[in-house]
């Protein structure tokens, strides 16, 4: 029986819960236990924000360490140490599809979309990405091994994604053809990771059976596990608070009960109509909240953060701005409104991947050395390199932390490549080396240089 085994069967037979008992899988007192060195984790996330950046407002002007953080990219400044600007990643997937088609439905697969029914403006009508996205490969080859086995494998997050099934709101494939959906509801989210919630206004009660679940193991912890699991209760009653609070807000707000139960207003829309939902900031908060938490119980180690969709409008009203972000970023550079709008439209979307950079490393590694960040790598990224243009030449990529074991504090341009060659860089430093990675016509020359 393997040492894993051993170890559910112990807390089975304390009486722990299965939600308590996922987490404490992973606690070192228990998870070296067999004498056998903790192999050091490695994660992953991609970040997307749609619509293209400003590039003048985003790229660096000086490549290598001494670098300058445009204005876009300024809210990463206390972290700038563990960022990486990749300048020159291209997709140059062609075929069937819109240009937000296939910068969304490519963007993580590298390959083709399927034809299909699926119009998109002037463009041939296209389906489904034609292979699988490198988070859920990676997701694969890391539950393919026993050591490196999470609960989850994966976690896949949303903010006001549109619940319609179409190519611009999907961004990870199990496979070809096979569109992995991202769960934007933060009640859906918690019970995904608890497992144990009837509805929303029992929060309180899972909350109270992990907290007696903790107090009968911490007689057989140590110190440092005991600190993480009075962490991740705190965790847990912050964000019921917040789930609570929201709720009552809601319920008080007009509308039909299947559009509170959905967390937002989802009519059933055609492709590209704006959706609207001010609690834009807090749902992010809320996910970011939760991902953190779920790193530090070890439930997965690769994970996708969908901010909106490709083509998504949300009016951001909390930066002063009532037009939808879509509709903006096709005005030209010379409207001087709308290009200011854009830059800090973008800059609100940088602010939040510096949130969860922030949170990772003021997160210490349990059971490990240094911060989550320093174990994690985030990678933010768009569909598109500028939205007016639609060009998918110079793809917004920005990593931030050192999961991936790349030398950081550095701004980098690798000319014009095909982005797929990221993808296999993506494997290759989380271990696993790949011949090719999506369409093979595009990785003829190997993984990116000069990172590590």
């Amino acid at each position: 029986m393997t040492t894993l085994a051993n170890r559910r069967r112990f807390l089975k037979s304390a009486g722990i819960s299965a939600a308590a008992a996922n987490l404490m899988l992973n606690l070192p007192s228990l998870a070296t236990a067999s004498g056998k060195p903790a192999r050091r984790k490695q994660r992953l996330v991609f970040i997307f924000s749609p619509n293209g950046v400003i590039p003048d407002h985003f790229w660096p002007d000086e490549p290598g360490k001494d670098f300058t953080l445009k204005r876009i990219l300024a809210p990463l400044e206390s972290v700038k140490s563990q960022v990486m600007t990749m300048h020159g990643m291209c997709n140059q997937i062609k075929g069937d599809g819109d240009g937000h088609m296939r910068g969304i439905g490519c963007l993580l697969t590298g390959i083709e979309l399927f034809p299909g029914d699926i119009q998109g403006g002037s463009d041939t009508p296209a389906g489904w990405s034609m292979g699988i996205s490198v988070d859920q490969y990676l997701k694969n080859q890391l539950q393919a091994n026993a050591e490196t086995q999470t609960r989850f494998g994966s976690i896949e997050m949303g903010v006001m994604v549109p619940d319609r099934a179409d190519t611009w709101t999907r961004m990870s494939y199990a496979g070809a053809n096979q569109p992995v959906a991202p769960i934007d509801n933060p009640y859906q989210m918690f019970n995904k990771l608890y497992g144990q919630t009837k509805n929303r206004e029992l929060l309180a009660s899972v909350l109270d059976d992990l907290s007696e679940d903790f107090r009968r193991v911490e007689r057989l912890i140590g110190a440092e596990d005991r600190r993480m699991l009075q962490d991740h209760v705190a965790m847990v009653r912050e964000i019921e608070l917040e789930l609570q609070t929201e709720l009552h807000a809601r319920k008080s707000e007009p509308g039909d009960s299947a559009q509170r139960d959905a967390g937002h207003k989802v009519p059933e829309l055609p492709p590209n109509i704006e959706e609207v939902n001010d609690n834009i900031p807090l749902i992010t908060r809320m996910q970011m909240d939760m991902l953190v938490n779920s790193f530090a119980a070890d439930f997965a180690r690769v994970a996708s953060f969908q901010i909106t969709n490709s083509v998504g409008q949300p009016r951001m009203r909390w930066l002063g701005i009532e037009e939808g972000h879509h509709g903006l970023s096709h005005e030209p550079d010379s409207n001087e409104d709308a290009y200011e709008k854009l830059i800090r439209i973008n800059t609100w979307y940088c602010e939040q991947v510096a949130y969860l950079a922030k949170r990772l490393a003021a997160t210490p590694e349990p059971g490990g050395e240094g911060s989550m960040l320093d174990n994690t790598t985030l990678v933010w990224t768009n569909e598109l390199g500028k939205g007016n243009s639609h060009t998918r030449n110079n793809i917004p990529f920005v990593l931030v932390g050192g999961g991936l074991g790349f030398q950081m504090g550095r701004a980098m341009d690798f000319g014009a490549v095909s982005h797929n060659r990221l993808l296999m860089t993506f494997c290759q430093a989380m271990g696993h080396d790949v011949d090719s990675f999506g369409n093979p016509d595009f990785c003829g020359d190997g993984v990116l240089t000069g990172l590590a």
